[in-house]
């Protein structure tokens, strides 16, 4: 848009919202036309949301207007280049107008008479007779991780309780770690990629599998802080997952499963009503 159209079209625009509601109706009053096609002061109106500055105003409509002119430059282009079977488009309306509605009736279903609930033992059950199918791709592990700055005190006793794992040494450990770590991991019972930590480090670990084979606590240090690593246990990449760290992923599989049964058995039920109210007849 030339400089000179976009005064003009911010002058408009002041005037548009600067003036007040008469009796001739405004709001049917064109603001441009593009191909006998008008924007009304009304439909702008209706685009711009109330409470805002003036000068909000006016960014949100200038942009509006642009983008109603594209829009509109666009689709008369396309309606005097393509074809008239390719301009027939009453068939994937109708299909996508079908889809749509389908949809939102499903969903309303879902909410009103759908209960997603997965238990433990379905969890379980559907682990043990699909564990093939759940491989790890890397490594995991279960522990300790605490970075804490070089000057912090008491060490050698941290050095100490994260190197035990026993449930006073943890209460220690983490009493200390909330007030002196600057970072403080704590995962003895859930499973994270070793990845996670080993980028937290200030030299990676180039060898995961050779250091959880022979490693169970490892010190490092830079600069400013000391890291602290234990290794409570591990499964390397190949081995089959542990339920916990594949349980969140099971449970949306069952209940995308239950979602799909509830729908499919939502859509018998229909059909076999229409059958006996006679809704459908074969011919």
């Amino acid at each position: 848009m030339k400089i000179s159209n976009i005064i003009k079209l911010s002058f408009l625009i002041l005037l548009v919202f600067g003036c007040g509601t008469t009796e001739n109706g405004p709001d049917s009053k064109p603001i441009v036309t593009v191909g006998g096609v008008s924007l009304t002061r009304g439909e702008l109106q209706a685009a711009v949301p109330d409470n805002i500055s003036p000068q909000d105003s006016m960014a949100i409509a200038e942009d509006f207007i642009g983008r109603w002119i594209r829009n509109r430059l666009m689709l008369r282009q396309a309606e005097l280049n393509l074809t008239s079977d390719e301009k027939n488009v009453e068939q994937l309306l109708e299909e996508y107008r079908t889809s749509l509605l389908v949809h939102l009736y499903q969903q309303k279903m879902l909410d009103q008479k759908h209960s997603p609930m997965v238990t433990s033992r379905e969890i379980e059950e559907y682990y043990n007779s699909m564990r093939d199918n759940f491989r790890l791709h890397e490594n995991i592990i279960q522990g300790v991780f605490i970075k804490v700055p070089i000057n912090a005190p008491n060490q050698d006793q941290l050095r100490r309780w994260y190197r035990s794992g026993t449930g006073e040494d943890i209460v220690n450990m983490e009493a200390y770690s909330f007030q002196y770590a600057r970072k403080y991991d704590q995962f003895i019972e859930n499973w994270i990629p070793f990845s996670r930590i080993n980028f937290n480090l200030p030299e990676p670990i180039v060898n995961e599998e050779r250091f959880l084979r022979f490693s169970r606590h490892y010190e490092t240090s830079d600069s400013q802080y000391n890291y602290y690593l234990a290794v409570y246990d591990y499964k390397l990449a190949g081995s089959t997952a542990p339920l916990g760290f594949v349980e969140d992923r099971i449970k949306a599989i069952l209940l995308n499963k239950k979602r799909v049964e509830f729908l499919q058995q939502l859509g018998q039920d229909l059909y076999d009503e229409a059958l006996r109210e006679k809704i459908v007849s074969f011919h």
